[in-house]
């Protein structure tokens, strides 16, 4: 189950931040995109993940294919980390979270309020939510934040087993997560060039 983007265009507060980008995503690849602060990584994966319209083009994945993980952690403070998990499996029309709480080292936490936990704690509950989704295309901005370097391990075992099992991911991370066949996209020759005025009254219409 691949995800195509085609000639796809995407914009910030209104004003593009890139242009024309294509790539192919296969099952069992994952694809990293690179690019300095500000170039329009977060647009370009919300809009890839169905957050937010296009300027142009377009992006094509199979219904229900891809599960996005941003910034937020997505967790209810005052739920246990099972009750998390358990309440997202259900979204998700899973039932079992033993292999996530497993994967992320959560489940001597699992009867711990996610209020209570630490600020990597609460990151590994956050992207344990993958694992219950049972969606094949991971969509992921800067996942690693605020783990140690043991769960960044943790991390890309479980991405690793997930693109083993036939998923994919596609990812925006400073972490170089040892991910065997990731490819890159660098996202500087898609930057958009900045709109050209052909005479001054045009800055005003």
């Amino acid at each position: 189950m691949s995800l195509e983007v085609n000639d796809l265009s995407i914009a910030r507060g209104g004003v593009r931040v890139l242009e024309g980008v294509s790539f192919t995503l296969a099952p069992g690849r994952a694809l990293v995109l690179r690019g300095p602060n500000g170039i329009g990584k977060t647009t370009l994966l919300r809009t890839v993940a169905g957050l937010q319209p296009p300027v142009s083009g377009a992006v094509e994945a199979e219904a229900e294919s891809l599960v996005y993980a941003g910034h937020s952690d997505g967790i209810k403070a005052t739920l246990t980390v099972a009750e998390n998990l358990n309440f997202w499996a259900q979204v998700f029309g899973r039932k079992d979270i033993s292999p996530a709480l497993k994967a992320f080292d959560l489940a001597p936490l699992a009867d711990r309020a996610a209020g209570m936990l630490s600020a990597g704690q609460k990151r590994r509950l956050g992207l344990a939510r993958l694992l219950v989704t049972g969606r094949p295309v991971w969509v992921l901005d800067e996942p690693t934040v605020s783990l140690d370097r043991e769960a960044v391990a943790m991390f890309a075992q479980v991405v690793g087993a997930h693109l083993a099992a036939g998923g994919s991911a596609l990812l925006a991370t400073h972490i170089e997560l040892g991910l065997e066949g990731a490819e890159t996209l660098e996202l500087a020759p898609y930057r958009a060039r900045a709109a050209e005025v052909d005479d001054f009254d045009e800055a005003f219409l």
